[in-house]
């Protein structure tokens, strides 16, 4: 696939920007989503120096009215035949060593797994009557097993996860793939915020550079690191209390954003 039409969400920092920047170019228009305004601003200045067409909106995508108002009336000008949904937040155990708590956990679910499908729903009739496009959903590789300083965060990333996998068996004989993302650790202000281990850690650009790939052959998952993928999805074969003790030994806190 050469995505030539594209709307991405958290488009003002980090993978979301990377990814947009990734792809500017001549003949691309992008449709940036996101909530900071000077950062925003930033990353679509870069992607029009690069030579792409591009449209911004500041939207929180736990709004599904206005998300759903927008990214139609974008659509109806230029077709997407690519959307991202990549917004995201976390929260865990916080430095003190307290539980997230309920309304940091509620606000997790809403904008990874809610947000999601916010962008998502309403663009799917239109991809199907069109017969053509492509959903990325960018999950994580905690989606393969909870972790137990990041109930909410794994949580939501694992009903993407599989909200991706069961939308991609629905939607393929149709003509709209999807491509479910689960990346590791990389650069970001988010892993920042994790005080502990960070193994196998990449950079902000070589993660969009992972996914434009997978994006680019029409993959149906895109995992990486892949050791850390694989390790997580084995440690749900064992039993439970082997499992458990196994990702105590990876215990972290997160700093407030």
């Amino acid at each position: 696939m050469n995505p030539k039409t594209i709307i991405i969400t958290g488009a003002s920092r980090g993978l979301g920007a990377a990814l947009a920047r990734a792809w500017a170019a001549p003949g691309t228009h992008l449709a940036l989503i996101g909530r900071d305004p000077a950062a925003l601003a930033q990353t679509e200045a870069a992607c029009r120096a690069a030579g792409a067409q591009t449209r911004s909106a500041l939207l929180d995508v736990r709004d599904a009215d206005a998300l759903a108002r927008q990214i139609l009336a974008w659509d109806d000008t230029t077709p997407f035949d690519l959307v991202v949904a990549n917004a995201g937040i976390t929260s865990g155990t916080r430095p003190d060593g307290g539980l997230e708590g309920h309304a940091a956990a509620s606000r997790v679910l809403a904008v990874n797994l809610q947000g999601a499908l916010n962008l998502v729903e309403p663009l799917l009739p239109r991809l199907l009557a069109r017969r053509h496009g492509r959903v990325a959903l960018v999950c994580s590789v905690a989606a393969f097993r909870g972790l137990p300083d990041s109930p909410a965060y794994c949580a939501a990333k694992a009903g993407l996860w599989a909200y991706g996998e069961s939308l991609r068996a629905l939607l393929g004989p149709q003509g709209v793939g999807v491509t479910t993302i689960a990346p590791g650790f990389f650069t970001s202000a988010m892993s920042d915020r994790f005080t502990g281990n960070h193994p196998l850690k990449l950079s902000t650009e070589a993660a969009a550079r992972r996914i434009t790939q997978a994006i680019a052959r029409d993959a149906g998952r895109c995992i990486f690191p892949r050791r850390m993928g694989l390790a997580l999805r084995l440690l749900d074969l064992l039993p439970a209390a082997l499992a458990d003790g196994a990702t105590r030994r990876f215990r972290f806190k997160i700093q407030p954003d």
